[in-house]
């Protein structure tokens, strides 16, 4: 793993200032988006010309000069603004508008972007009279030798937008709040491990509005180990944003660890763990868990950690039936954050769209000091090796949302809380930590301490003491598990608890891990 070549490739794409409107600017250009000449285009044609790129060896995407690109900082982005005039589709009823990214530090390499339309794509041609930019920008210093580096789309006020690809093959939505949070992209490629990382990129997007969806892009994934073409599909409801995603992948040559509809998020401290910070937010975080819904039928959730060094873990499955990184915690007071609204951070929630196989989602959690580094990574680790001359072809539903959307059932895990072990008034046990888990659902309504729900709770060192499972009083269908456990300095301690009745579960399997 090499968390400084990964931070430093996706540092800034999604926290550079939104191009929203225009700006006061001198002189005023004329704007206008203007097509190429049309050529055919379908998503079998693209799945070909992905083949074809696969079979030959890999060329990095030239660009404009570097010194001119990098010279478009954080600053200099946020003082260029694109013309609302240009917006593609601008005139339709809906939230279809499209407006383009240009270049900069953080995303510096030109991307392809055409219009479908009957069978029929036709390229944008990229010029700088798109973009307002102040006299001395360095946009501008560019000319024409710039180009698009991403686009988003935008909501009906024409001010705020629903979705942006942007940098690699990086994209994320603001549904369903108006809020963006983490991230997803195409392709994970040795994201851990012995290798350094690889960030294959979309090169070039083709944009349609087909019936029946809000819109639908097309992307041509490329890198030094893959080729690939992709059908991203959009359907917006009040719930959130389902990206239907359909990918057919070629290798150049084998891949240690890929990772399929990986997601990206920022975890620094929370509620969990409360590690130590100068910082007057109680809680600080884009995603607080990994749930898992596995092919077995059980329902998982995994507590996200800022550990003292990177961790990996994967959990083994088969036909998994979902995953996603999620933010359950949606109460205002446990960030006390008015600026950036944490608690509006959207879930992610990947649906595989028939069996994936064997396999593993794997998890990796990346130390941090702050919240401008994405340091969660999630995806699926398919079994089976991938080898140079493969092709890889999968679905899956991608849910922007407020919480996974599995049919209900057993309680869902609402609270991780961690002490000193020991009980309360009594000198604390050394060497032993206190693990409090809250779980809420209609699964554990109008249950009591008769009821027969008992605890079950297991540690890798086979050693849990004094585990206990009651009603929280005063709020209905409210459990909560205490229970001691060792945790040996040095050691990896990891956990799983659950509370059933007869032999059913009524919640998720919680799964805990201590790093001392």
């Amino acid at each position: 793993m090499h968390p400084l070549s990964r931070r430093s490739a996706v540092a800034g794409l999604f926290s550079l200032p939104a191009l929203a409107g225009a700006r006061a600017a001198a002189p005023a250009w004329p704007a206008a988006v203007r097509l190429g000449p049309a050529r055919p285009f379908s998503f079998d044609r693209l799945k070909a010309e992905a083949l074809a790129l696969a079979r030959s060896s890999y060329r990095a995407p030239a660009g404009p000069p570097e010194a001119l690109v990098h010279a478009i900082d954080y600053d200099a982005f946020g003082r260029i603004a694109y013309r609302p005039a240009a917006t593609l589709w601008g005139g339709l009823p809906g939230d279809h508008g499209v407006r383009f990214f240009p270049l900069g530090r953080y995303a510096p390499t030109p991307v392809a972007i055409n219009v479908v339309s009957g069978g029929e794509a036709r390229p944008v041609l990229y010029s700088p009279s798109l973009f307002d930019a102040p006299a001395g920008s360095p946009l501008r210093a560019l000319g024409g030798r710039g180009g698009f580096a991403g686009f988003k789309v935008m909501n009906a006020d024409a001010k705020t937008d629903w979705i942006a690809y942007l940098g690699a093959s990086y994209f994320r939505s603001s549904d369903p709040f108006n809020q963006y949070g983490l991230s997803a992209r195409g392709l994970a490629i040795d994201t851990v491990g012995a290798a350094r990382e690889e960030f294959p990129s979309f090169t070039a997007f083709w944009l349609e509005q087909a019936p029946g969806e809000d819109l639908v892009v097309y992307a041509l994934l490329d890198g030094p180990s893959v080729a690939g073409a992709f059908r991203i599909g959009h359907r917006r409801s009040a719930r959130g944003l389902v990206q239907d995603i359909e990918a057919q992948l070629h290798f150049r040559r084998g891949v240690a660890l890929l990772g399929l509809a990986p997601l990206t998020s920022m975890y620094w401290y929370g509620q969990t763990d409360r590690a130590p910070t100068d910082d007057w937010r109680p809680q600080i975080h884009d995603s607080d868990g990994l749930a898992i819904w596995n092919g077995a039928g059980e329902r998982i959730w995994r507590p996200l950690a800022n550990p003292p060094r990177v961790m990996t873990n994967a959990f083994v499955d088969k036909g998994p039936r979902g995953f996603g990184l999620m933010q359950r915690d949606r109460t205002f007071a446990d960030y006390q954050d008015d600026g950036a609204f944490y608690d509006r951070r959207p879930s992610a929630w990947v649906e595989p769209v028939g069996d994936w196989g064997a396999g593993s989602v794997q998890l990796v959690e990346i130390p941090t000091t702050s919240e401008v580094e994405d340091n969660i990574v999630a995806f699926w680790t398919p079994q089976a090796p991938t080898a140079a001359g493969q092709t890889l072809a999968y679905r899956y539903r991608l849910h922007w949302t407020d919480e996974a959307p599995t049919p209900p059932g057993v309680a869902r895990v609402i609270a991780t809380r961690q002490g000193r072990g020991g009980r309360p008034g009594l000198p604390p046990t050394p060497g032993t930590r206190k693990i409090v888990v809250d779980f809420a659902g209609p699964a554990l309504a109008g249950l009591t301490r008769q009821s027969g729900v008992a605890p079950v709770v297991t540690s890798s060192l086979g050693e849990v003491g004094q585990a206990v499972a009651y009603p929280v009083e005063g709020q209905p269908a409210r459990w909560r598990l205490m229970f001691d456990t060792p945790a040996p300095a040095g050691r990896v301690v990891n956990l799983r608890a659950y509370l059933r009745r007869g032999p059913g579960a009524l919640t998720e399997t919680w799964i805990g891990q201590l790093v001392e």
